[in-house]
């Protein structure tokens, strides 16, 4: 209960993670005379520099900025930012970043964690001080109340009290309330063909007089709705599928409650993959079926495949896994959060409420990118007065899930802390599973700018399995590459079968062999799948009510409207 109250204050970061972390880089930095001469003659090159440079501009003399922002940071592009004295209030914050960079890592002795912890949140004090976070050292900032007369500021206080009010109401962000699973969004015609405890089936109508003969079963994550791979008509990958002339089944979760405080990681393997392939295998009998998770889903349906495998159960055609990993001692930045102290904290949390919030983990992935996802917001939001115009995976990204406590503790210990899956560990129903035993083909797709499952993390399914796999990354991030519709006009991708008897690659020599194509990395996919398809055949009824599976209700079914 300390615990529980503590995290109302530190935003369910452990203090004590916080302190190990910054002990053991003090300790070892206060005992390295070489490294604080290096930060000193630093630190006095870096003010000279930023003298130097403010007195030719005072001077009237062209002068070379002391340091470049890095590649992903706009704060600072717009020319304004090149006039005093707002030039050396910019070029004095990034010297200053540069420093804390520089104090924070190389530092011998400290475990490589707790650096990445310290300089983590060393950036993340920074960028709260950044000056285009203020009024008084943001030239746009000054240039916009100046114009409107301090309009935009009153603007930017009642955009403020309205997303106070949204967040006490639980209501969505504002502009949310135009797209809604069932009428903009989560629309590709369907029905709900079986219910349990904790999904609902949906299989999709056909659209095409032909269908490929072996079904689709996609496992979305269940962090958050699995309408990410159903938004707008022209946005969705699974009315995409359909149009190609696809059998479609997907899982919609159950958003749980305290109630299903208690259910785990094999719940999810069994009420949820397990069971959906049961119902697909009566509709469609003697069928293999190819297999599809995303994120979270995706490890998950890893573990599932690898288990039938084992078990001599070869319902499955192939498996294609969306930016999700296996193996997880590379997983991000996402691993700052993952050590005994943070999770002993974070179990404490969830203890007490039953589930991880929605909130809760919003903040854990607002964090990893805070200069686009929290400060340049509000600044855009609350000092500019503007809005930022919603669109369906925006509403999506607010749509969030709750996790039941044991099931994110097993999660989280068992494959994050422990890498249990990768190291032939996870154990499934009493014997561990092994993911050379998967022999059907895998096709894998990781994101260039993923920060959850980050690409080289996705790779090394190729290390951990003994069947061929396609691997295709694309540009784009964690969601917004997986979402990349024919016709998008700035994606580009690039995809090599490597053969289980072919020499290892490793994902650098990979990249740069591997062609780079133009577009959408959908139809690549697809046209693999065709390749692994039977002959075409006449569409299925949807359900099968002699089999114990009848038409319960319209797509997209019940759950996905639970708040």
């Amino acid at each position: 209960m300390l615990h529980v109250g503590m995290a109302r204050v530190t935003a369910g970061i452990s203090p004590a993670a916080l302190g190990l972390a910054f002990a053991d880089w003090w300790m070892h930095l206060a005992m390295a005379p070489a490294k604080q001469a290096e930060l000193s003659q630093l630190a006095w090159s870096h003010a000279t520099r930023l003298a130097l440079n403010t007195a030719r501009s005072a001077g009237g003399l062209a002068a070379p900025p002391c340091i470049r922002p890095q590649h992903r940071d706009k704060r600072f592009d717009d020319p304004a930012w090149r006039r005093q004295p707002f030039n050396t209030i910019a070029q004095g914050f990034l010297l200053t970043q540069q420093w804390w960079q520089e104090a924070t890592t190389g530092v011998r002795g400290v475990s490589r964690h707790h650096e990445a912890v310290a300089s983590f949140v060393a950036r993340q004090l920074l960028d709260v001080l950044s000056p285009s976070n203020y009024l008084a050292s943001n030239p746009l900032l000054l240039r916009e109340t100046a114009e409107q007369g301090g309009a935009n500021l009153y603007q930017g206080w009642l955009n403020a009290l309205e997303d106070g009010e949204r967040r006490m109401t639980g209501r969505g962000p504002a502009g949310s309330e135009a797209f809604r699973p069932g009428r903009t969004l989560a629309v590709t015609p369907g029905k709900v063909v079986y219910r349990n405890d904790l999904m609902e089936l949906i299989q999709y109508s056909p659209t095409t007089g032909k269908v490929y003969r072996e079904p689709l079963l996609i496992v979305p994550a269940w962090i958050m709705k699995y309408y990410i791979l159903d938004l707008s008509p022209g946005n969705s990958l699974i009315r995409y599928l359909v149009g190609q002339g696809h059998t479609v089944f997907v899982i919609s979760w159950k958003n749980p409650g305290s109630e299903e405080r208690d259910l785990g990681m094999d719940d999810y393997r069994r009420l949820g993959i397990m069971a959906a392939l049961a119902a697909v295998n009566a509709i469609l009998p003697d069928r293999q079926v190819h297999a599809v998770g995303y994120c979270l889903g995706g490890t998950l349906l890893s573990i599932a495949a690898a288990a039938m495998s084992r078990d001599g159960d070869d319902r499955l055609k192939s498996v294609t896994l969306l930016a999700a990993q296996a193996d997880f001692t590379e997983a991000g930045e996402l691993m700052l959060f993952i050590d005994e102290s943070q999770l002993t904290y974070l179990e404490d949390i969830m203890w007490a409420q039953g589930y991880l919030d929605t909130s809760q983990m919003a903040g854990a992935f607002q964090l990893l990118r805070s200069n686009d996802l929290i400060w340049s917001r509000m600044v855009h939001d609350y000092y500019f007065g503007k809005r930022s115009d919603q669109s369906d995976l925006m509403a999506w990204n607010a749509d969030a899930t709750r996790m039941p406590y044991r099931m994110h503790s097993e999660y989280l210990r068992r494959l994050f802390l422990n890498n249990d899956l990768a190291q032939g560990r996870y154990a499934v129903e009493g014997r561990p599973v092994a993911l050379t035993d998967i022999t059907v083909p895998i096709f894998a797709v990781g994101t260039a700018k993923d920060h959850v499952a980050p690409w080289r993390s996705v790779y090394k399914i190729v290390l951990l399995t003994d069947t061929d796999v396609t691997f295709l990354l694309t540009s784009g991030g964690h969601n917004a590459g997986i979402v990349t519709p024919p016709g998008h006009p700035r994606r580009i991708y690039q995809v090599v079968r490597l053969g289980f008897e072919d020499a290892y690659l490793d994902p650098d020599r990979w990249r740069e062999a591997a062609p780079v194509h133009k577009g959408s990395w959908w139809p690549q996919w697809q046209a693999w799948l065709a390749d692994q398809s039977g002959a075409l055949v006449a569409p299925p009824p949807l359900g099968r009510a002699e089999a114990g599976y009848p038409v319960l209700g319209e797509a997209p079914g019940r759950y996905v409207h639970q708040a």
